[in-house]
């Protein structure tokens, strides 16, 4: 059963990297705001999504 959770947990982390990543690289055109976004991952994803136009907040 952990082994399942751990694998989870990592493909998690995994993919909020990634999207924060893409986003950032979008926005910013810049590898050093990328990776710092990177490192911040999901709490960068969820930010992005509340603070722009049509985000989560419609």
């Amino acid at each position: 059963m952990s082994t399942a959770r751990n694998t989870a947990t990592q493909a998690g982390i995994g993919l909020g990297t990634a999207i924060a990543v893409a986003i950032s690289w979008s926005v910013n055109k810049s590898i050093i705001w990328a990776i710092v976004h990177g490192f911040f991952s999901w709490f960068y994803v969820i930010y992005y999504a509340l603070t722009r136009p049509g985000g989560l907040s419609g």
